[in-house]
């Protein structure tokens, strides 16, 4: 297991082959299990607000903590164009297998969520043979199948034509430049759909949603809290959240759900 301290320069692990070969930046601690494995947003990074929070909580009390960035974010290699779900999962899964040990807390926000609930399918799939397990899942405003149900079904006739015909289209984000969403993305997406039936994570889930998200509606949380058949599952719907949920008092909201799994 490899680990680098934090407030160092991150760790880099290579995943893919040939020409679709990255470098994964990751930062990682040791201490002791439950470890806290972190899995960020779509085009956000390790160094947000609610990741660096997640890492000095774990610091303070002496547990493991994960976290690292999607190839095209942050300061791993590759362009974020060429980004899919499922090169995004390989990433994740290659950077759970290598630095996660032991029973792990997952904390999914937005993007992450989707990517910690089809990590929790890869573990059952494996049938206990990984180095590390799951305690339990924690997910803020997850999104899963966003390609499909929250861009592509909304996306004006227009649009899906310029994604279809040109490859990519800009979107507009309120958070910084536009981003590309890409035929890829919207493909690719479709190959991992979770909502259409049960979603199996073997392990207790805490999910937080803000009523007010303008990205994630709350009643996709609401969709998904239906398709998880584990009876310990809890929606905390926050009355004036917003989508990124990183205020002091949803901090701390995050960080009482990973304490409730030790």
């Amino acid at each position: 297991m490899t680990n680098q301290p934090a407030g160092t320069d991150p760790a880099f692990i290579t995943v893919g082959d040939g020409a679709d070969q990255r470098r994964i930046a990751v930062r990682a601690r040791p201490g002791r299990a439950p470890g806290l494995f972190w899995l960020g947003g779509f085009n956000s990074d390790m160094t947000g607000t609610k990741a660096v929070a997640l890492h000095a909580w774990a610091a303070e009390r002496g547990r493991a903590c994960v976290r690292f960035d999607y190839s095209g974010h942050g300061e791993s290699s590759g362009a974020f164009a060429d980004g899919t779900i499922s090169r995004w999962l390989e990433d994740s899964l290659a950077v759970f297998d290598r630095f996660a040990e032991g029973p792990q807390v997952v904390i999914g926000s937005s993007m992450g969520g989707w990517m910690a609930l089809l990590l929790a399918r890869e573990l059952i799939r494996r049938g206990g043979t990984s180095a590390a397990s799951l305690a339990g899942l924690v997910l803020i405003a997850p999104a899963p199948d966003f390609t499909e149900a929250l861009m592509w079904n909304g996306f004006s006739p227009e649009i899906r034509r310029q994604i279809e015909t040109e490859g990519v289209w800009m979107r507009p984000s309120e958070y910084g430049e536009p981003y590309p969403i890409t035929r890829a993305l919207i493909k690719d997406g479709r190959n991992h759909l979770l909502l259409g039936g049960a979603i199996s994570t073997g392990c207790p889930v805490r999910i937080l949603q803000g009523k007010q998200d303008p990205d994630v509606p709350w009643t996709h949380a609401f969709a998904l809290t239906e398709r998880l058949p584990c009876e310990d599952v809890v929606l905390t719907l926050i009355q004036d959240g917003d989508h990124r949920l990183s205020r002091p008092q949803d901090i701390a909201r995050m960080l009482a759900a990973v304490e409730e799994f030790g």
